[in-house]
């Protein structure tokens, strides 16, 4: 998707976190580095680190240098042209974006999540943000932490158009995630249980009905002058976000690293439920996304 030239996106919250990091790399054990990467790249996708599936494979976690300095992005990423030729203020304009459209569908919106753009790792709310983990939303802080060199390896792995349209889908689940905390439907809810339909499934597939129902409102979520911030997509950018939300099922990550799929282990959905509840929110509204009131069969 392609941010009109001349909207406004400095109202994102979107920090650039330098000076921190650590030491320390994948070191593989008995599996081949082909796989040891693989894996990277899929945990990077999900936010759920499957390096332990590596055969003897560990991680060095190497050492934590602080947190360092922040920049808020906002002096530097102001226009949507911007947005269109940085990684960085793509996010910043992705924010200012959601942060638009969610305070006009949730009633006493309590404000936008931060997001924190770091490189290697750096602390969070909820322990140690890593490349290893890949983006993640944090309930404790409100904040979704995003390290940079994640999307030169979606670029590396699926080219530059969907790299492009991927970053918008995964801030957009992220902050789907946000929406539940702040609106409690992550209370009560059992995190710890995996399985087809599980707590977690529900939660990960309504984010991803959430991020689709933003991508749909894109004519009408306007910034402060009246400007859209995203042009609409276009057909074939639609099929670029159901090709990454199908990259990330739980079916098929299972079967590229493992060789089958274990529905019993699944926290995300497969690649269909995925897809389908992507274009649930696309075609429809946060209304449509309440995937906890279907049954099983339905989800």
């Amino acid at each position: 998707m392609t941010f009109n030239d001349d909207s406004d996106i400095s109202g994102g919250r979107v920090t650039r976190r330098s000076g921190g990091g650590r030491t320390g790399a994948i070191v593989g054990g008995g599996g081949s580095i082909l796989l040891v990467i693989a894996v990277a790249v899929i945990s990077q996708l999900t936010g759920v680190d499957l390096t332990g599936l590596v055969s003897g494979g560990t991680i060095d976690a190497g050492t934590s240098q602080g947190t360092g300095t922040e920049t808020d992005l906002s002096a530097e990423c102001r226009t949507g042209a911007q947005a269109n030729e940085s990684d960085d203020c793509r996010i910043q304009g992705a924010a200012a974006s959601l942060e638009t459209y969610w305070a006009g569908q949730v009633n006493g919106y309590q404000g936008p999540a931060g997001i924190v753009l770091f490189s290697g790792s750096t602390s969070s709310g909820c322990g140690m943000a890593t490349t290893d983990v890949g983006p993640f939303y944090c309930p404790a802080d409100q904040t979704i932490y995003v390290d940079t060199a994640f999307y030169d390896q979606i670029r590396q792995q699926f080219g530059d158009d969907l790299g492009s349209l991927a970053q918008l889908y995964i801030i957009g689940h992220e902050w789907g995630h946000h929406i539940q905390n702040l609106v409690g439907i992550m209370d009560g809810k059992d995190l710890q249980r995996t399985g087809a339909t599980s707590d977690s499934v529900r939660l990960e597939l309504q984010a991803d009905c959430f991020a689709g129902a933003w991508i749909g409102d894109q004519a009408t979520t306007l910034d402060e002058n009246g400007v859209p911030y995203l042009e609409p997509p276009t057909d074939a950018e639609i099929q670029d976000a159901l090709g990454a939300a199908a990259t990330v099922g739980d079916d098929t990550i299972q079967e590229a690293v493992q060789g089958s799929a274990h529905p019993e282990s699944f926290t995300h959905g497969t690649s269909e439920q995925r897809q389908r509840w992507f274009m649930t929110g696309y075609q429809g509204s946060p209304g449509s996304c309440d995937t906890f009131a279907v049954s099983g069969s339905q989800l």
